[in-house]
């Protein structure tokens, strides 16, 4: 299960935050994780939630965004939602997609207290 490094590595994130940014407790933290990025979200948030105590995060509000993706159509040439490495083009069926959006696990913003 890798949403446990996953979560570590988050963890990692808000803590470099409030070393450069001095602050003491994160009240909300919010992620996305594209919907092909490869994370069970709900892994992730049990990850989540199992390192918080004693951390930043101890009491914290996690939301989690999950973004369809994006790929590029080479034979419809347009660019198509895409929910799940493997489906078919939506406007043709084919498979020839590129995915461009929607493959990112990125921390998009916290709410803190000093």
């Amino acid at each position: 299960m890798h949403e446990v490094s996953l979560a570590g590595g988050i963890l990692n994130i808000v803590e470099d935050a409030a070393q450069r940014e001095r602050f003491t407790r994160v009240r909300v933290l919010r992620l996305e994780a594209g919907s092909l990025a490869g994370v069970d979200v709900r892994a992730l948030m049990f990850a989540l939630e199992t390192i918080a105590p004693g951390t930043l995060l101890e009491g914290a509000a996690i939301i989690i965004d999950t973004p369809v993706g994006q790929a590029w159509c080479m034979a419809c040439a347009q660019t198509v939602p895409l929910h799940t490495r493997g489906d078919p083009c939506e406007r043709c069926g084919g498979h020839q997609l590129m995915p461009h959006e929607g493959t990112e696990l990125r921390v998009v913003d916290m709410q803190v207290e000093d």
